[in-house]
């Protein structure tokens, strides 16, 4: 399996439906408080952190923190808060589930046959992560990506909208709602706005448990190639791989950034279990920026245009339109461009 697919999107791998409220002793609290201390000090990417959090963790339960957590969801949630609170690390995750099983972090062993049809099955229900693709006026591209699932699934659904939009003369790409997932299908997306043969090094993780260091470069398979202006829409809720995407483009100095600052997750993992019927998201890794040298573990990815994510598209589209308004060769398509640019700016326009 894939060793970073499910770490980018804690949220699509550790989604759950309703359950009814599940009891939980204190023996069971205790051992699972301990499991993931261990489990900690094993996998987390920074050791001193983990050694800290795990000892901040077994203290808080010895001294009662947790014996108001009488449920299996609340407890989950209270090991959640802490974590996150202790750890400063938006991955940290606790779920109860007891027929959750985790996938393999082994990057030699393919997924089973099990585990690749429901992947699939994942991936159609939510259109390959592209929730919308559209000629917006002024022939102004747009294209809505809510996720990066397995690049094998995903990636000819990308290609595909970037046919559909080749014909436009800029392109607005929305991460706003992007949770993240597979950095190899970010850095398929991210190739269709390089020249062929332009091979770039968009990104690099570290991955502690391997103590290895793994590239993602850009696809020479990856067709068409977009090389029109690209502006990227993020919000807050743009996250872990949402944010790398941006970042990527951003440092490769290939797109405008609108919005908001992102979530500030860069610390990829995967979930263990804990016994019990919990299991946890890990970070096990650190993503390193190849311009830069660093990532944006914290601080977020920072737009070059910041405004509310809900004006982004709107700002975006008014930037666009009036350049192409400043370039138009004919009377015609200066008067279409004008008409474009006037409902817009009185509201009028709806993508």
């Amino acid at each position: 399996m894939h060793p970073f697919l499910p770490v980018l999107l804690p949220g699509l791998i550790l989604a759950l439906p309703a359950q009814e409220p599940t009891p939980v002793r204190p023996d069971q609290r205790k051992a699972v408080v301990e499991t993931l201390a261990q489990e900690l000090k094993a996998r987390y990417v920074f050791p001193e952190v983990a050694e800290k959090v795990g000892a901040a963790l077994k203290a808080r339960a010895a001294g009662g923190a947790y014996d108001g957590a009488a449920t299996a969801g609340a407890f989950a949630e209270a090991l959640t808060r802490d974590l996150r609170e202790l750890g400063q690390d938006g991955h940290f995750r606790v779920r109860y589930n007891p027929a959750f099983k985790p996938m393999s972090d082994d990057e030699d062993k393919p997924p089973t046959r099990e585990e690749l049809a429901e992947m699939k099955r994942f991936a159609q229900r939510v259109a390959f992560g592209v929730a919308r693709v559209e000629q917006l006026p002024g022939n102004v591209g747009y294209l809505d990506i809510r996720g990066f699932g397995l690049t094998e699934l995903v990636g000819p659904a990308f290609s595909a909208a970037l046919s559909l939009l080749s014909g436009t003369e800029a392109l607005i790409l929305d991460l706003r709602q992007n949770g993240g997932g597979d950095p190899e299908s970010v850095a398929y997306l991210v190739s269709h706005f390089f020249e062929e043969g332009d091979a770039r090094h968009l990104n690099s993780i570290y991955n502690r448990p391997r103590n290895a260091t793994r590239q993602y470069w850009t696809t020479a398979t990856a067709s068409p190639r977009y090389l029109k202006p690209v502006y990227v829409l993020t919000s807050k809720r743009t996250f872990s791989g949402g944010e790398e995407c941006a970042y990527d483009l951003q440092t490769q100095k290939r797109a405008t950034l609108v919005g908001e600052t992102t979530g500030g997750g860069a610390n990829p993992g995967g979930a263990v279990l804990l016994g019990h019927g919990f299991h946890a998201f890990i970070p096990t890794g650190r993503a390193i920026n190849p311009v830069t040298n660093t990532n944006w573990e914290r601080v977020g990815v920072k737009p070059d245009v910041a405004v509310p994510a809900a004006e982004a598209l709107r700002t975006a589209h008014t930037a666009i339109l009036r350049s192409l308004l400043a370039q138009a060769p004919d009377p015609a398509g200066r008067r279409d461009l004008e008409r474009a640019l006037a409902d817009l700016e009185r509201g009028a326009a709806r993508p």
